[in-house]
């Protein structure tokens, strides 16, 4: 982009932001001080290949870690990632996503006291740096709230320096009944300041405080910390809660045109400081309001699916494909430059506002019921009645695999790989959690101890039980078969995270999507048994084209006939390919 077109720019977002909020001098003010500090920006630190939209491949595939997921005795925690990651995850990992390292008071690093730092507890910055020479980089913009215990606020609380006006507060209560609320702790909590008592939006909880974007200034330390992060080899950028962004009392606060134009300025200036930058938005919404961020592919690179994690569990629980058929025909393709994020299983809970379109209240209940029995707890919001509504499910997703509503409970791991197996199969970008690879179950005692149900997840692994595994159980058939299908799946143009896909349709049994290659030549039918029964599929049923053989990549079986049947066993999937 050259510098007359990225002035434009700038300056047209700017003033779609603030119009009406600071002076037009202001606008244009704010506008040059933002393009001269995108414009001085070094970027030699990032590689100078030309922009284009193959940064990510069917090669792509993204791990979802805490910076202390991994224990060992020896090293710091950071330390410690890295040498699982080199020794357990390099030949098919190839995106690291490190959740909240800065220092923090509390929800696990999403109270961010000091953007610029890294925990001492975890390492340092030489250890970011260390594992962003070895795999991309994914982090979080913690860009909605930060903590009442860091130094902005404790300015804020003084009255001066600087952030003592980064927050959004008030000097007295009023209606909030109409904002659309992820927690039921109170929105507006009091905070005694230099000035008296304030009530300071809290979004979250009382120890996430909520900027105010109506001030430019923290517009623009937003923009130089994720400068600052590009430094460090950061490419990838997850902008937690960003839905939440942009207030405007009487409204929802949620997903406002302002906030959109916020992300689309990110865009407008990731795409100018590095050709390997991806924002990520993180919008926990149903499905509707989600597909919004990618804009015009002017807004994120990539959005997370969050309907998939809640429907597809419920999907194999059920032995039904109806809903997962429903959400995949529902789902309008990526378009050039962008790209769905497909996970089943994160850091955080299984989200159910995102199926509030798909699965009837009753199916909700029963879903609830049934994550109950398998050892998990449930989360609740505040609904626009103000009266609470399920939230999320907190549990493990083994734990969520356990028993379906049938009461089967011994094919679990089948389950379990074949949930991931679907998640691989579809458009988008493939990112597993951490605990995922070795199906790791509730953490109980954690969960006694934080008193948070999301700790349920959220738990550390050992490495050295990782080094010592023995090859028959659990963890290891988990991993092995996770490890083996992404090393299968990476070598196969069709899984492109933007190659065409059909949802096809084959019963309520079986799940099945046709994948095809950007160039036309590859063609996969991937088909899944959702079901403890043996499923037999003909060939009829799937418009195989005229390739006299076709192999599935998983088991290798070759098939010469396309007329006759396939044997699918309980929770097995094929991957039909005619280049095999």
């Amino acid at each position: 982009m050259d510098k007359d077109n990225l002035k434009k720019r700038i300056n047209q977002h700017i003033d779609r932001i603030y119009h009406g909020v600071i002076s037009s001098d202001q606008v244009n003010s704010l506008s040059k001080n933002l393009f001269d500090k995108v414009i001085k920006y070094d970027s030699t630190t990032i590689s100078s290949e030309s922009l284009n939209h193959s940064i990510w491949s069917e090669k792509t595939v993204v791990l979802i870690t805490y910076a202390n997921s991994i224990y060992n005795d020896s090293d710091s925690p950071l330390k410690s990632l890295d040498k699982f990651l080199s020794l357990h995850c390099k030949d098919f990992i190839d995106t690291v996503h490190i959740l909240p390292f800065c220092p923090s008071s509390s929800d696990y690093g999403f109270a961010v006291k000091d953007y610029y730092s890294v925990d001492e507890e975890f390492g340092g910055w030489e250890d970011i740096c260390n594992i962003s020479e070895k795999f991309c980089l994914m982090a979080d913009v913690v860009i909605n709230h930060g903590s009442s215990k860091g130094i902005w606020f404790n300015n804020f609380l003084k009255g001066s320096g600087n952030g003592h006006d980064y927050f959004l507060s008030f000097e007295q209560k009023f209606d909030i009944s109409k904002v659309v609320r992820p927690r039921t702790s109170p929105l507006l909590n009091s905070f005694t300041t230099n000035d008296g008592e304030r009530y300071v939006w809290c979004t979250f909880g009382p120890d996430q405080v909520d900027y105010n974007f109506n001030n430019p200034q923290v517009l623009m330390e937003f923009i130089d910390i994720v400068i600052f992060y590009l430094s460090k080899g950061i490419t990838t950028f997850r902008f937690d809660a960003v839905a939440f962004l942009w207030k405007k009392i009487g409204t929802s606060c949620i997903n406002l045109y302002k906030t959109h134009e916020i992300v689309r300025l990110f865009r407008t200036i990731l795409d100018c400081l590095s050709p390997k930058a991806i924002l990520v938005t993180e919008t926990n919404v149903p499905a509707r309001e989600n597909v919004s961020y990618f804009g015009n592919a002017n807004e994120a690179h990539w959005i997370y699916n969050f309907s998939l994690p809640p429907i597809l569990i419920y999907s194999i629980l059920s032995g039904n494909s109806s809903h997962l058929e429903n959400l995949t025909m529902s789902m309008p393709p990526s378009q050039s430059g962008t790209s769905y994020l497909n996970f089943i299983a994160s850091h955080d809970g299984i989200g159910l506002r995102p199926v509030e379109s798909f699965l009837s209240d009753m199916e909700i209940d029963s879903f609830i019921e049934l994550m109950e029995r398998n050892g998990g707890k449930i989360s609740y919001h505040m609904g626009n009645t103000n009266v609470d509504k399920p939230y999320e499910i907190n549990i493990s997703l083994f734990d969520a695999m356990r028993e379906t509503f049938s009461k089967e409970n011994n094919l679990v791991i089948d389950r379990f790989v074949c949930i991931h197996t679907i998640m691989m199969s579809l458009e988008g970008v493939p990112a597993f959690y951490i605990h995922s690879l070795f199906g790791t179950e509730n953490d109980y005692n954690l969960y006694k101890k934080t008193n948070q149900k999301r700790s349920l997840n959220r738990g550390v692994i050992s490495l050295k039980e990782i080094d010592f595994l023995d090859g028959a159980n659990k963890q290891v058939q988990i991993y092995s078969s996770l490890k083996k299908l992404l090393s299968i799946r990476k070598k196969q143009l069709a899984f492109h995270p933007n190659a065409t896909q059909f949802t096809l349709h084959l019963g309520t049994s079986l799940y099945g999507v046709w994948r095809q290659s950007l160039d036309k030549k590859q063609d996969i039918f991937c088909i899944s048994n959702l079901t403890e029964k043996n499923i037999e599929l003909s060939l009829l049923d799937i418009n195989l084209n005229t390739a006299n053989q076709w192999t599935d990549l998983i088991s290798q079986n070759r098939i010469n006939n396309n007329q006759s049947n396939v044997h699918l066993a309980p929770y097995q999937t094929i991957w039909l390919t005619n280049l095999g």
